[in-house]
């Protein structure tokens, strides 16, 4: 703080808060102190660069020689608008040759005007916006694209099944026919229940089976089944 702070005041602390911060920040990384004396922190604080010192040296002289060109510009126009008037005046001396005085005057104005064009800025022109499509949002544009994309599969050769199709598919295999149904007819169901996270754990599972027996006729109605099962646990008899 002595190094920053003239006295350890709150004024003073409040003035070079920046200061003080930026110092403990080189003397504390992650928690840790770092191996820094006051000089190492005080260069670091004030990003003394070697680099930097020549490019504002090399830029001061470029500076320094754009200011003594534009004296010496300055200069040469003065001269040459003094040149211009002198011969201006000179001009309607001759006696009775109109046309010297004539042609003078219009060269004196050339003159005039050229190195009036020298001392005006060049604008630099305003980038011109591109006349493309705009970025917009439009609504239905990501369809188009991808319309565009399957008719190019299709026209290579490729079979390209819509999701309308699939969803039809799907909906005919739910909307099937009923199975032709005998006198006894037995039906067997197994249903999976199963949780996992993102990364693929099973984090639980439940296997379900059922078998459902369907006799539609009485003479029927003392017939026995036979089912191979080892294990005996959860078995529901209804």
């Amino acid at each position: 703080i002595p190094e920053y702070c003239r006295a350890l005041e709150e004024n003073e602390i409040s003035e070079h808060c920046f200061d003080l911060i930026f110092a403990f920040d080189e003397i504390v990384a992650l928690g840790y102190r770092e191996n820094v004396n006051l000089a190492q922190i005080r260069t670091f604080t004030e990003m003394d660069s070697h680099e930097e010192k020549v490019f504002r040296a090399v830029r001061e002289t470029q500076e320094r020689e754009a200011k003594a060109e534009m004296r010496r510009k300055a200069k040469e126009l003065q001269q040459a608008r003094r040149d211009a008037e002198r011969q201006g005046k000179k001009a309607p001396g001759f006696g009775g040759f109109g046309s010297s005085a004539v042609s003078g005057g219009p060269a004196a104005a050339m003159i005039t005007e050229t190195i009036i064009e020298t001392e005006k800025p060049k604008v630099a022109p305003s980038p011109a916006r591109p006349s493309g499509p705009s970025k917009a949002l439009k609504l239905g544009a990501k369809g188009k694209e991808v319309d565009n994309f399957v008719d190019k599969l299709k026209s290579e050769g490729e079979n390209i099944v819509s999701s309308v199709g699939k969803r039809s598919t799907e909906a005919a295999k739910v909307l099937a026919p009923p199975v032709n149904m005998e006198s006894v007819h037995m039906k067997i169901e197994e249903k999976i229940s199963l949780t996992c996270g993102r990364d693929g754990g099973l984090q639980n599972m439940e296997l379900h089976g059922m078998i459902v027996l369907h006799i539609s006729d009485e003479k029927f109605a003392r017939i026995r089944l036979h089912v191979e099962n080892e294990d005996k646990r959860g078995v529901q008899l209804q």
